[in-house]
């Protein structure tokens, strides 16, 4: 997948030019073509549709498109079309005109017209409502719009890029998405497999967080067991790269500068650690590991943890508190 230097914000914003190319890190056959895919693309300007599961890398592919692009230098900028109110989103797209409505006090630029050459990024298209949808289609059609109060034409230049993490196809047959906004904006479709079709990104994505989250947290890179690893590979990842991220940013702190094992590694992914590391464990860690499997697995109920552990309520109070587990 894709990674750069920091997610996306969640409203509207200009993202910063990058001081390199985003970096896809990946190995899988998969990600394979999406690295050819992006580097193609970027020799373009066709309109982009992306979609994915949330956490498989949508921002990340919109900006290597960007950046690795002849218009790397113009701006890149994303509109957030779900967490926008809808009275909003229209004035942050098109701009508006002094007057426009109440409180317009002064013109503003909208998106559109800052975008310049660069990239507009739409995240979450299929939040658009029909109004907006039906005010979308008349741009990306004809290139070229009207801000809130004017009359002004202006062109839209920029190129766009809309993400999804719905099957607008099935949106529009049920009714929710315009056909003709989505085969405007399907003009090249790319779907990212979720991480569990992509194993052999596993590894290589492990490694390149963990070196990341060192840098982050102003740390040693202490490495992952081959165990550690065997247990991330077998795992499904619901939450896609994000959650690969967010287990090894925990497990990091767990091992404390330590080489990050299978015990260091959150409830299910811990489990089997004790027929293949106990050997090189100390007593302590195992049984820090296994409070933190039985707190998860019983969600944090202390009553119910401390009766599968056999011991006192009071005792599994003492020793959250004394391996920090609170």
């Amino acid at each position: 997948m894709l990674n750069s230097g920091g997610p996306f914000m969640k409203s509207p914003e200009i993202i910063p030019a990058a001081l390199t190319a985003p970096e896809w890190v990946g190995a899988d056959p998969a990600s394979v073509r999406l690295r050819s895919a992006a580097a193609r693309l970027a020799q373009t300007h066709s309109t982009l549709l992306v979609r994915g599961e949330s956490g498989t890398g949508k921002n990340l592919f919109a900006e290597i498109v960007h950046y690795v692009g002849p218009n790397r230098d113009q701006p890149l900028l994303k509109i957030d079309c779900a967490t926008l109110p809808e009275g909003l989103i229209e004035s942050e797209l098109f701009g508006h005109e002094k007057g426009a409505f109440t409180g317009a006090a002064a013109a503003k630029v909208g998106r559109m017209e800052m975008a310049g050459k660069g990239t507009l990024v739409l995240d979450e298209v299929a939040a658009l409502n029909p109004a907006m949808q039906a005010k979308l289609l008349r741009v990306v059609d004809q290139r070229t719009f009207e801000r809130l109060g004017g009359s002004t034409l202006r062109r839209l230049e920029a190129r766009i890029i809309a993400l999804t993490a719905v099957d607008l196809e099935r949106a529009v047959r049920d009714g929710s998405f315009r056909e003709d906004l989505y085969f405007r904006l399907a003009v090249v479709p790319i779907v990212l497999p979720p991480l569990h079709e992509r194993p052999l990104d596993i590894r290589p994505l492990a490694e390149h967080f963990l070196a990341q989250l060192a840098r982050l947290h102003a740390i040693s890179n202490p490495g992952i067991s081959a165990s550690a690893l065997e247990a991330l590979e077998a795992h499904n990842f619901p939450g896609n790269a994000r959650e690969l991220r967010n287990i090894l940013e925990r497990a990091l702190i767990e091992a404390a500068g330590a080489e990050i094992r299978r015990a260091h590694l959150p409830g299910p992914l811990a489990a089997g650690f004790l027929n293949e590391e106990n050997r090189t464990m100390t007593l302590e860690e195992i049984e820090k590991a296994h409070i933190v499997t039985v707190l998860e697995a019983t969600h944090h109920s202390l009553s119910r943890a401390a009766s599968i552990l056999g011991i006192t309520r009071k005792t599994l109070f003492l020793k959250r508190k004394r391996y920090h587990l609170d």
